[in-house]
């Protein structure tokens, strides 16, 4: 799975992984694992990412690369 865009857009923020790692409540070498592919990203941890930075999971997996978030659905109780 091509996940380089975590480090990139973690980057563009001027984050540490230390710093996601807090707000995924993980520890740093754990993100970092995800960072390089070694571990499988779980979904809620991807969807927390794609929430805290304001896109989608398909822009975080180099699915799209339109940065811009889906509309909600209806369906969505959060």
């Amino acid at each position: 799975m091509n996940i380089n865009r975590l480090k990139e857009i973690r980057e563009d923020k001027d984050l540490s992984q230390t710093d996601l790692a807090k707000i995924l409540k993980i520890t740093q070498p754990q993100y970092s694992r995800y960072e390089l592919g070694v571990n499988i990203i779980p979904l809620e941890k991807l969807e927390q990412l794609a929430n805290f930075y304001d896109t989608s999971m398909d822009y975080l997996l180099y699915r799209t690369d339109e940065r811009k978030p889906y509309p909600k659905s209806i369906m969505d109780k959060n």
